[in-house]
């Protein structure tokens, strides 16, 4: 099928594009920018915006910098930048083991960072990564700027904090200390498929015992969070199968999980212990 018609923007500047989102939002207008979600649902004519704000060509935020003390990513970054570390230390290492789960390279290429949080898919391994490091999202509509934590941005299923005329001008992740141990795991019936479960681990070693840990599941959930009764089973515990084991059961009695045709609460809290164990072995390892 084809999308229906609409009216294309194609603003060169960040404040450019916020004015015109202030004009279209009322109409449906739509941010496009790697288009990898908006572009199909409209062919199928699941979206049919009146207007798209076209923010390819808005240099400015094609940003991928550190600024105090904050990995800093512009809503025109792509998938593929995490190809290679983005920043030194853990943080790097860890998007660059992330974003290999994301679909598939030419969809790598296209899809961008910040769309896929606007997106807020549960399934997103980026909504996970922003949820489970407590980042922040940077929005500015013609009113003014304001800068929305994770842990109030991502609202349900494929919804969000941000307004209709509001546009995502960039995330910011933490930057990890040099001794954080990451690990994530995801599951999918295939690769490149939608994640069905996945859990992201972060923590330090003090004395041989987890500090500040940090256990987030996402894909399980109608949105990823971080799960604090997991997080309570591994402070102050030695890393190994027991701990990992008990933040992991208590992750899987902590979750709501969604339901579907194909797979049951029951599947889905199946999951989570095993990718929360996983991930946290890796971690670990």
């Amino acid at each position: 099928m084809k999308p229906a018609a609409f009216r294309y923007h194609a603003p060169k500047t960040v404040d450019e594009a916020v004015a015109i989102l202030a004009r279209v939002a009322p109409e449906d207008g739509r941010v496009l920018a790697g288009g990898q979600s908006l572009v199909p649902t409209m062919a199928f004519r699941l979206a049919k915006p009146a207007h798209l704000v076209d923010i390819n060509g808005v240099a400015a935020l094609n940003r991928l910098t550190i600024a105090d003390g904050k990995l800093v990513i512009g809503a025109g970054v792509r998938h593929a930048a995490f190809h290679k570390p983005a920043c030194d230390g853990p943080l790097g290492a860890l998007l660059a083991d992330m974003v290999r789960h994301i679909a598939h390279y030419p969809i790598r290429n296209r899809g961008t960072f910040c769309g896929s949080l606007a997106h807020a898919d549960p399934a997103s391994e980026w909504c996970l990564v922003l949820a489970a490091l407590d980042g922040e999202v940077l929005a500015k509509s013609a009113r003014g700027e304001r800068v929305i934590a994770a842990r109030d941005f991502f609202k349900g299923i494929m919804t969000t904090a941000l307004a209709d005329d509001e546009l995502l001008v960039e995330a910011r992740l933490p930057l990890l200390p040099a001794d954080a141990h990451c690990g994530f795991y995801e599951f999918n019936r295939r690769a490149g498929d939608f994640a069905m479960a996945m859990a992201l681990g972060v923590y330090r070693l003090e004395a041989g015992k987890i500090s500040a840990p940090r256990l987030a599941v996402g894909g399980a959930e109608v949105k990823p969070r971080r799960i604090a009764e997991a997080e309570r089973a591994l402070d102050g515990a030695a890393p190994g199968d027991a701990a990992f084991r008990a933040a992991a059961q208590a992750a899987t009695a902590a979750i709501d999980p969604m339901e579907d045709n194909v797979t049951s609460a029951e599947f889905r809290r199946d999951l989570v212990l095993a990718v929360t164990r996983r991930a946290l072995g890796r971690a670990a390892a």
